[in-house]
Formats: C-alpha cells, sequence, structure tokens
C-alpha cells in the first residue's frame, strides 16, 4: 500500500481521515495524495431541485479548492511531512490538480491507488456522504478505510477480521495483507448464525498462516444484537484498533430495508474499518 488517497472536504471528520492516513502511511513506507472533494454536480438540473441543493459559481468552486488544499497541506506541514517533490523515499505526500472533484470522481480514479482513505458516514447528506463511500466501495476495486470521528491512537496493531466466508471479505483480506503483515495480533472473528456459505473460520486461519500471519480463531454469538452491531462489540472486547469486513454480501437494496451489517457498521463503528466489495 504505497499509494494513498485521500479525498478532502470540510467536515468534523477531516482531521481524523488525515490523523489514519498518516499513520497507515508511515507504518507502510507510503505517499498520500489529497484532492478537494465536493458532491457530484448534475449535468441537467431539473426543475424540482431540493431545497438544500446549491449551484456553486467557478469563484465559489475555486474557494472551496484552495480550503482543502490548505488544509491537507497544513497538516501534513505541521506533522512534518516532505512534499513528494522533496522526498526520494518513505512517507510523502502532494496535492492532485486545481478543480472540485464530485463523488463519482473517487470511484474512477480511485482504481489508481492502494487504499482510499474516508470519513465515516453520517445520518444524513452531509459530508462525510453514504454516497462518497458507496462509489469508492463499488467503482473503485480498491480497499477502502472507513475512519470515525475520533482520531485512534494506533491502527493495525490489533486486527479483528470479521470472517462470514463471502467472496467480497476473502477480496478484503487479500487486498488488506501489508497492514495485516504487520499486525501484533490478528483474530478471525466469526459469529454463529451469520455468514454464507464458504470456508469455515478455521480454514481461513489455516491459510492465512501460511502467509506468516499468526491468526487466532474466535467464535462468538450474537446474543440478541444484530450481526453489525455483535461485531463491533466482539471487536471492541478484543481491543482491536481496526476491524476488516467484507462491504454489502447482501444487496444494498436489501440491507436498506431490512438492515444489514455493512449498514450497522457504516453508522456505528468507533474504530477504523477496512472494507472492499
Amino acid at each position: 500500500m504505497k499509494t494513498v488517497l485521500v479525498p478532502v472536504e470540510q467536515h468534523a471528520v477531516m482531521r481524523s481521515v488525515l490523523d489514519v492516513a498518516l499513520l497507515v502511511a508511515r507504518q507502510l513506507g507510503s505517499h498520500i495524495e489529497g484532492l478537494a472533494l465536493g458532491p457530484d454536480i448534475p449535468d441537467v438540473v431539473a426543475f424540482d431541485i431540493p431545497a438544500d441543493w446549491t449551484v456553486r459559481s467557478e469563484k465559489e468552486q475555486q474557494d472551496i479548492v484552495e480550503q482543502s488544499r490548505q488544509l491537507f497541506e497544513s497538516f501534513m506541514l505541521s506533522c512534518a511531512v516532505a512534499k513528494h517533490s522533496e522526498a526520494s523515499d518513505g512517507v510523502s505526500y502532494s496535492w492532485a490538480g486545481s478543480q472540485l472533484f464530485g463523488d463519482s470522481y473517487i470511484g474512477s480514479f480511485g482504481r489508481v491507488f492502494d487504499l482510499i482513505v474516508l470519513g465515516r458516514p453520517g445520518q444524513r447528506d452531509e459530508p462525510p456522504r453514504v454516497i462518497t463511500v458507496e462509489e469508492a466501495l463499488f467503482e473503485s476495486g480498491r480497499p477502502v478505510l472507513l475512519v470515525p470521528p475520533s482520531s485512534p491512537g494506533s491502527i493495525g496493531e490489533t486486527v479483528v477480521i470479521a470472517w462470514n466466508g463471502s467472496t467480497e471479505t476473502a477480496r478484503t483480506v487479500a487486498l488488506g495483507l501489508p497492514i495485516l503483515s504487520k499486525a501484533k495480533r490478528v483474530f478471525i472473528l466469526t459469529v454463529e448464525g451469520w455468514g454464507v456459505d464458504g470456508p469455515t473460520g478455521e480454514e481461513f486461519a489455516t491459510r492465512l498462516q501460511r502467509n506468516d500471519i499468526a491468526a487466532e480463531l474466535v467464535v462468538r454469538r450474537m446474543h440478541g444484537k444484530t450481526a453489525g452491531e455483535a461485531i463491533l462489540e466482539h471487536a471492541t472486547q478484543l481491543h482491536a484498533d481496526l476491524l476488516v469486513k467484507g462491504a454489502y454480501t447482501q444487496s444494498r437494496l436489501r440491507q436498506m430495508i431490512f438492515g444489514g451489517a455493512t449498514s450497522r457498521i457504516l453508522s456505528l463503528s468507533k474504530l477504523p474499518v477496512l472494507m472492499a466489495h
């Protein structure tokens, strides 16, 4: 994970996003690239424009870009991170472009990065937005690291993998191997009554150990909670500073109607979550 993309937007979780991106970069010797993010602007504006939607002038957009760039670069300078042009090796940063990019751009541009770091989405359409996360998850093909409002003191030292036997979780683990390989402890958490037809946690642990990752299998029950709530509770009890989970094993529509582990974790998690689809 040598290339990390951080979309920058003015919201309450942004400082935590930058903190976590730098923690990962320092752990793996990565380059962090920032860009200014805003909601997508539709090509055709309908007559029934939402009340909270505003058309920004070119100057307003440039002001937002400049504010985002200053926020990003001020943080990097305060943490003594070198610009890419001044660093031949190790952790560095750069700023991409001089325009305001929409959510859909993250899905396409993110394909050339090893990791995308975003804030955990809020309850409404205010940033961080769910649509930003979904564009990154469904369109980039890359892992997405979702950051809670409060900055963690560490990341990737104690990792919990929420194993449900799914393709999505297998893909997330494969993409996250650089982080897992540096962890002090890795737990494979299986929750009774949650999962799909696939390899067991024990089978998964055996194969992961062949990658020199000393994974420990932990089997827990839901105790009347939803799968997402149970996963978060058990991850906290294991003192995890990172949760690894596949995104949307169920369809998004089904999760919207009936709920699901991904939806609950997106709204409730107080620790960073690595996801992929």
